[in-house]
């Protein structure tokens, strides 16, 4: 039986990642060795909603300048420049995908975070930190690929401090049947696990949080996808975006995944969570 970590990292690395970012930066005009988080939110955010997405669920979170936070899954990097830079707290971020960690890394330089941002390379289901290590958790779209949802929850719960927040963005299983695919995630249902609102909103309690909010954005998501959409059937693709990093597959899963949301098929969830005492 094949091993599903490697399945998953084989869909996101892919070779050539930075080069290419790289390339479509200077394509853009962007001063490849002096970026802004401005100038790499186009490319950098591969979650549902990007950037937008990170700014609604970072002001739930209200992380302080002297908290530590964890950002489980943390792909290119985005997320964890944008809370360092707007909110001055210090970010770890670990990813299954090596490819997505060295270029994290490098991107990271390049925006001269280095001294707030850093990366490893690990599993969500073995998180290799103390207990009560960080202040602040943080993951977007990445409960989609995690078969064992109770273990990455209680990793999530034992690294935080007491009392310690989580915030969460997800994806869902709606009631509306079996997704499309590919999708953005997984190429076939082999490396995708997802759980409805009400299971997953039972894990997490049952890992020893406490929801504080807990928003079903799938319409929103909807909306926001059709008008960006429209404002590109206007002007044609632009340089920068997540189909570079991607690649052929993108507009595929774009397609998918609009599907999906407008058929029911997912549903798209924000959450914040306190850790409690089991």
């Amino acid at each position: 039986m094949s091993d599903p970590a490697v399945a998953i990292e084989r869909h996101y690395g892919r070779g050539g990642l930075l080069d290419r970012i790289l390339a479509a930066l200077q394509e853009a005009g962007k001063d490849v060795a002096n970026l802004s988080i401005d100038d790499l939110a186009p490319i950098d955010e591969l979650h549902s909603r990007r950037r937008q997405a990170t700014r609604d669920l970072a002001g739930m979170l209200a992380p302080k300048t002297a908290e530590r936070v964890l950002d489980i899954g943390s792909g290119l990097g985005g997320p964890a420049r944008y809370l360092a830079q707007v909110h001055g707290c210090r970010v770890t971020g670990i990813d299954l995908t090596a490819e997505f960690v060295t270029t994290a890394a490098d991107l990271t330089r390049r925006a001269h975070l280095g001294d707030r941002v850093a990366f490893q390379q690990a599993s969500a289901l073995d998180l290799p930190f103390p207990d009560a290590s960080f202040d602040l958790a943080w993951s977007q779209n990445v409960a989609m690929n995690i078969a064992d949802r109770a273990r990455y929850y209680a990793e999530m719960r034992r690294v935080l401090k007491p009392g310690g927040r989580l915030a969460i963005q997800d994806v869902a299983q709606g009631p509306g049947g079996p997704l499309h695919y590919p999708v953005m995630w997984a190429d076939t249902p082999v490396t995708s696990f997802l759980r409805t609102p009400e299971e997953t909103r039972a894990l997490l309690e049952g890992a020893a949080f406490q929801v504080l909010v807990w928003q079903d954005n799938t319409q929103v998501a909807i909306a926001e996808t059709q008008a960006e959409r429209a404002r590109a059937s206007d002007g044609g693709h632009p340089v920068l975006g997540i189909h570079v990093v991607v690649g052929a597959t993108f507009w595929d899963k774009v397609r998918n995944g609009n599907r999906n949301m407008r058929e029911n098929r997912i549903r798209l969830i924000n959450a914040l969570l306190r850790g409690v005492e089991p």
